[in-house]
Parts: C-alpha cells; sequence; structure tokens
C-alpha cells in the first residue's frame, strides 16, 4: 500500500483505511484554516467508507489532524449520527418526540418494530432482502408541521402513518426506488455519508425544499404585502448581496417565493 504522508504530526499506521479514503480525509482537513475543524466531516467520510466509525478510522483522524485518538473518541460517541456498530443501507429514523408522539409517532415506531422484527437502533437481517434497515427512535426533527414524521438517511418523510410506514420500508427492503417528501431520491446510508463528508452527489436541488405548511407565513405576507424592513441584511428585493450570508439568505428567500408560486399552481 502506497503511503500517504500525514498532515498531523503522526505518521500514518492505520494499513486498514485505503489509499483513497486517507487521502480523501486529507482533502477534508485540508479545508479549514484550523485542520482540526474538519472532524466531523471527516467522521463521516469514515462512515461513508466502513459502515461505521471504526478503531483504525479514529486512528486514521487522529494522526492527520495531530491530536489524540482518544479525543477523536470523544466526538465520536457525543453525537449519536457517529455510529459504532455498522449500519444498514437505509436508516430509518421515527420521530418520538412530543408532537410526533401524539400525533401516532409512538405507534408507527412500534408497528415497524414488529413489521422489522428488530428492536432500537438494530439491524435487519443480510440476505433476506435487497436492502438492510436499521431502526432507530430519533429526537425531534424540526418538521413538526408534518408530524408524524421520519427520516430516511436524514431525508424527510413527513405526515407518516403506520401502515404508510410499513409500506415504506418494505420498498426499501426490496430495492425499489423512493423520493422524500422534501428533498431528493433516496440514497444508501454510505452514499448519505458521503455527502455529510462534503462530497456532493449532484443531488442538492433534487425534489422540493419546502411544503405547504412550511411557505404558509410567505403565503399570507405577500396576500398582505408584508415585506422585511430595508437596510437590513436581507437587503432591497433585487439588490446585490454585500456579503456571503446575505448573498445565502436573498437565494434561500427566492427560492421559497418560487415553490410557493408552483404550490399555488398546483390548486
Amino acid at each position: 500500500m502506497t503511503e500517504v504522508p500525514s498532515t498531523g504530526s503522526g505518521q500514518r499506521s492505520t494499513s486498514s483505511i485505503s489509499d483513497t479514503t486517507y487521502a480523501e480525509l486529507q482533502e477534508i482537513a485540508a479545508r479549514y484554516p484550523q485542520a482540526r475543524s474538519g472532524l466531523l466531516p471527516m467522521l463521516h467520510l469514515v462512515q461513508s467508507a466502513a459502515g461505521r466509525v471504526t478503531p483504525e478510522g479514529i486512528e486514521a483522524c487522529a494522526e492527520i489532524l495531530g491530536i489524540s485518538a482518544a479525543e477523536v473518541s470523544g466526538v465520536a460517541t457525543f453525537y449519536t449520527m457517529y455510529k459504532r456498530r455498522p449500519v444498514g443501507d437505509y436508516h430509518v429514523g421515527v420521530c418520538t418526540n412530543t408532537l410526533c408522539a401524539v400525533m401516532g409517532g409512538d405507534l408507527i415506531f412500534e408497528r415497524l418494530k414488529d413489521h422489522l422484527d428488530v428492536g432500537n437502533d438494530e439491524t435487519t437481517p443480510d440476505g433476506e432482502s435487497a436492502r438492510t434497515i436499521t431502526l432507530e427512535h430519533l429526537e425531534c426533527n424540526a418538521a413538526c408541521d408534518y408530524a408524524p414524521v421520519m427520516m430516511v438517511n436524514w431525508e424527510f418523510m413527513d405526515n407518516q402513518t403506520p401502515e404508510s410506514a410499513v409500506r415504506l420500508v418494505d420498498d426499501l427492503l426490496a430495492g425499489t426506488e423512493v423520493q422524500s417528501t422534501r428533498g431528493a431520491r433516496l440514497c444508501t446510508w454510505r452514499e448519505a455519508e458521503r455527502v455529510l463528508a462534503g462530497f456532493p452527489d449532484g443531488r442538492a436541488d433534487e425534489g422540493p425544499s419546502a411544503g405547504p405548511a412550511s411557505l404558509v407565513g410567505l403565503k399570507i405576507a405577500r396576500e398582505n404585502g408584508w415585506t422585511a424592513p430595508e437596510g437590513g441584511a436581507q437587503g432591497k428585493a433585487g439588490s446585490t448581496a454585500d456579503s456571503k450570508v446575505e448573498a445565502v439568505e436573498q437565494a434561500d428567500t427566492s427560492r421559497a417565493e418560487s415553490e410557493t408560486k408552483v404550490e399555488e399552481g398546483k390548486k
């Protein structure tokens, strides 16, 4: 295996990490003025390559960043998106926080546990279907206007019922292509992890980013002629942004308005 120099203080010793993955970990670290800031996307890349955060992946991140494996492990065990056990082709999360639970999230989670014959944070067996699923109950997904909500590889599946949830996981297990409610076609968990690591898959603008419930406030504002005060971060309509932040905010507002018009045109 070709030696890839480390950007940290140590020398590479994690031979089980492929040359390609190691080089991409270095690429991520190089994106930041302080290389350590790249640790979170680096861990996502490890998961995309290994299906979980492995000891070898932790060592590789530590070597590249010039920090201890204990520091990397502390981060990897703090955030629930980083897994120490293998994840299936699809990570199916069911929100069981207050509103989703009241609207049926608990019933959905119980139905899926029975249907898939797995418990929380467990994975369906290999070989029984075209794909495998890891099921987990999640805290708030910030989509209360679409409760009860599920997420598949962090893409929204809104307004679910026990019956629709069963149909969804059956389609996933069969390898059927599924479109998220507000987003792109669903990819595998490893593919999604690679995107979170900062390697786009070209699907950023695929599918709507907002739905009718999210756009109600904007619709009411347009009907009443309400606009944001001039001179704020958003600036005048049609004006040129003076900063990257303003450019992003203007783009987001423009897209939301266009999606509102599309939704209105469907009625």
